[in-house]
């Protein structure tokens, strides 16, 4: 995966909030096995079916002002060498994709923010560790994540990693965001099972995510550039790699009590996950991501 060195990063669209502490919700620290099951407990009950009204009416984050992101991403060949600014260019080519694609069917997409964190973060929400993993927050709109959690995907998960894979995850991350927008999330109503609507919206942000790659190399930034220059075919198999290490059934069986129970599925299994990420990627088609009236999903 390599950026157009010539093309400019829009840092409006991240807010790097790792030098702010925040009060540590009772979940623990740390993303080992127990900290995976929580991730998926929260994206399950909480996740982006969040009241409006938040987990602990803890308000929102202080901002903070990203200067030094400011000054070490500037352009693409920024992000070829420095892993936060392939973060930032990651996301500006994702939400340029949105923009795109909420245009051409009428509608204007709402650009929002990725905030980077350690450790804790508060959020509209509620409060939460690095725990729970990159999530996104209906409440306020605004995606969040800690950084380190692309080295517990190697570390804890086994996946090969790389920068495809953090692509994969901030677009699957966007793709709820896209959801909120059309109001797909006020579809859920089932919260597990092999076919419940938690794993129907789960599926669909991969879809959404593949869908977002296949037009990565020739959707425009803001300065009429694409940002992204190359995916390789080792790039998307690192991609399906993650996506399979981050199903239900690898999760429960591998980082689990080792059996496998779909009637708690919540995110969908690794073939799945693999299926609707290239369903995206070989279409590059949002309309062929509707996972809530397909029989088959996989």
């Amino acid at each position: 995966m390599q950026f157009n060195e010539g093309a400019g990063l829009d840092l409006s669209q991240v807010s790097d909030q790792r030098g702010v502490g925040g009060r540590v919700a009772g979940v623990g620290g740390g993303l080992g096995v127990v900290g995976l099951i929580i991730y998926f407990l929260f994206q399950q009950f909480t996740g982006i079916q969040l009241p409006a009204g938040g987990l602990e009416g803890l308000g929102g984050n202080t901002q903070v002002e990203s200067g030094q992101l400011a000054e070490k991403c500037k352009t693409g060949a920024d992000a070829n060498r420095d892993s936060d600014c392939r973060v930032v260019a990651t996301i500006n080519s994702i939400q340029a994709f949105w923009t795109d694609q909420f245009a051409r069917s009428g509608r204007s997409y709402q650009v929002t923010k990725t905030n980077f964190f350690r450790n804790s973060v508060n959020t509209r929400c509620g409060n939460a560790t690095s725990a729970v993993g990159p999530f996104y927050c209906p409440a306020d709109s605004q995606v969040y994540i800690d950084l380190d959690f692309f080295n517990e995907l190697r570390t804890k998960f086994g996946a090969t990693g790389g920068p495809f894979v953090e692509a994969y995850v901030l677009a699957h991350e966007y793709g709820h965001h896209v959801q909120n927008l059309l109001g797909t999330s006020d579809r859920v109503s089932s919260r597990t099972g092999p076919t419940s609507d938690s794993v129907r919206l789960e599926l669909q942000a991969d879809c959404y995510a593949g869908a977002w790659a296949k037009a990565a190399t020739t959707t425009p930034s803001s300065n009429g550039q694409p940002l992204i220059t190359n995916i390789t075919q080792e790039d998307v198999n690192a991609a399906l790699d993650a996506a399979a290490r981050i199903g239900d059934d690898f999760i429960q069986r591998e980082l689990g009590g080792g059996q496998v129970d779909t009637t708690q599925f919540s995110h969908g299994s690794s073939a799945q996950r693999q299926k609707w990420f290239t369903t995206g990627l070989q279409t590059g088609d949002p309309a062929r991501c509707n996972t809530f009236d397909t029989d088959n999903l996989g």
